[in-house]
């Protein structure tokens, strides 16, 4: 039986010839906001030396490692033995949700798959990440912002130690200046996203916004441009009225302003 929120179980599946291990602990504190990953495994060719840098890692993060050696040159069965596990995984009954960790699009499918059986699959990759494979997720979420999340905890845990912060809990990531333009397409996004979800009074609850856009272009992530959460990008935009109201959680309805179109033109 499956349930929402934080109590979800979910298998992390990695590819480790199209992973770093960098990017690790931002991964898992990005999974903990979905899930718990009871399977997390990692797939490679052990015996060969781009992947010794991953040894400290799995075994600080207790990631299995699954050895696969390649039968031919040119082909990665990699892939074949993930999607394999995948699939077995997957007719257990026991997962919320995949996360599958690469950037090649052969796992379009494989995602595709487990969609289709009511699953959720996150996806993680880096930019060049082809689309389909990033249109097969319910939610993508690049690399460098993984790397955002990691930059993020280290200076957290550099104030804890000198004092200067009590916790180390991560904050969130601070917008940078240089990626903090909007372009046309995410505007346009955006605008649509809130005029579909608007009720009869014109207001949204953003937390829809944020599902429709996610339906729509899974890699859609305010970090992307340099927000750390969706309200701050609306309101960086200027294209809406933001409101909030209640605590814990609080709740936020958006409003698209008269001149939205004019702003959206610019």
């Amino acid at each position: 039986m499956m349930t929402n929120g934080h109590s979800q179980t979910l298998a992390l599946l990695i590819d480790g010839d199209n992973a770093s291990p960098k990017i690790v602990d931002g991964l898992l504190t990005e999974i903990a906001n979905y899930g718990t990953a009871s399977v997390k495994r990692i797939y490679g060719d052990w015996t060969r030396p781009n992947l010794t840098g991953w040894k400290d890692c799995l075994l600080e993060h207790s990631i299995q490692p699954v050895q696969q050696f390649a039968y031919t040159t040119g082909k990665n069965a990699t892939d074949g033995a993930m999607i394999i596990d995948a699939m077995d995984l997957l007719y257990t009954g026991r997962f919320a949700g995949f996360c599958i960790v690469s950037s090649d699009s052969d796992f379009a499918r494989l995602a595709a798959r487990i969609r289709e059986q009511g699953i959720t699959v996150y996806g993680f990759g880096e930019r060049k990440t082809p689309r389909p494979f990033i249109t097969a997720c319910d939610k993508f979420v690049y690399f460098d912002v993984l790397n955002a999340i990691e930059d993020e905890q280290t200076k957290a845990r550099e104030n804890a130690n000198t004092g200067m912060l009590a916790t180390l809990k991560a904050p969130a990531p601070k917008p940078d200046p240089k990626k903090s333009r909007l372009d046309a397409t995410a505007i346009d996004m955006l605008v649509k996203a809130i005029d579909a979800t608007a009720e009869d009074d014109g207001q949204a609850n953003l937390a829809k916004v944020g599902s429709h856009l996610a339906k729509q272009a899974p890699d859609f992530d305010a970090r992307n441009f340099g927000f750390p959460r969706l309200t701050d990008l609306v309101e960086a935009s200027g294209i809406a009225e933001v409101e909030r109201a209640g605590e814990h959680p609080t709740i936020v309805r958006v409003r698209l302003r008269s001149d939205h179109k004019s702003i959206r033109g610019a």
